[in-house]
């Protein structure tokens, strides 16, 4: 039996980390250690979180798309790219500990945070994408650590869209909540397929997520680049000294 206290705790936490998620990343920071210290194992709990971020992306996807900010072609094409990696992540994830992946992520985000700040050639980031062969491995690479933790992709995923395409921030958005959401089916697939998703607890911080998430979207959208920016830099900044245990 679930405690009482459970799924509404979920949903509010699930609201913060959709928003989280859609406008910057790092929700999944939230949610992973609240499920495990309801005592879900570590596969159980990265698993149940798969079903609250398919579920909040259906809803950002959505809420993006009423804005008329959508370009599901293009962002179908980027997501097939991460398949094959999001697969292998997963399985991954179900017998290999993370812990070290974790440390390095941490200072990676730290750069992260900086190139945000600093335009590539010294250009305005525009909403038409450069083309570059390199966004076909980063892809499939990302792919692989969103099937394997998800915690922190993200951040990944703006900058390397930020980099590598020079798009400005309010599409690079839109296209990384459609990928997460195409990446994740095979990826919660192969956590259903072993066992490891409760669905009540999912279901129950799903609610939240997809709330957050809709809400995100539009509140990205509104704000544009300069908005997003902060909240991005936030973000990677509380999950960065997280990572590193400064905290």
């Amino acid at each position: 039996m679930y405690e009482i206290t459970q799924l509404p705790l979920l949903f509010a936490v699930g609201t913060i980390a959709g928003f989280l998620n859609v406008m910057a990343g790092g929700g999944s920071s939230i949610t992973l250690p609240l499920l495990i210290f309801m005592g879900l194992d570590s596969a159980l709990a990265n698993g149940t979180n798969r079903v609250a971020i398919f579920v909040q992306n259906i809803f950002a996807i959505s809420s993006f798309r009423q804005q008329k900010v959508h370009q599901f072609k293009r962002s179908l094409q980027l997501s097939l790219l991460t398949l094959p990696g999001a697969v292998i992540g997963a399985v991954a994830a179900i017998n290999i500990s993370d812990a070290w992946f974790q440390r390095i992520l941490g200072v990676v985000m730290i750069g992260i945070i900086l190139s945000l700040f600093v335009s590539p050639a010294g250009k305005k980031q525009a909403l038409e994408e450069k083309k570059h062969w390199l966004i076909y491995p980063v892809m499939l690479g990302i792919g692989f650590y969103g099937g394997f933790i998800q915690v922190g992709v993200g951040f990944i995923f703006m900058a390397a869209l930020y980099h590598i395409l020079r798009l400005n921030l309010v599409p690079v958005n839109m296209h990384k909540v459609f990928i997460v959401f195409i990446y994740t089916i095979p990826a919660l697939g192969v956590f259903i397929y072993t066992g490891n998703v409760d669905w009540v607890l999912g279901l129950s911080l799903a609610a939240g997520n997809a709330l957050g998430g809709w809400w995100s979207a539009r509140f990205a959208v509104k704000g544009g680049e300069r908005v997003i920016r902060l909240v991005l830099a936030a973000a990677i900044l509380v999950m960065s000294l997280k990572l590193l245990q400064v905290f």
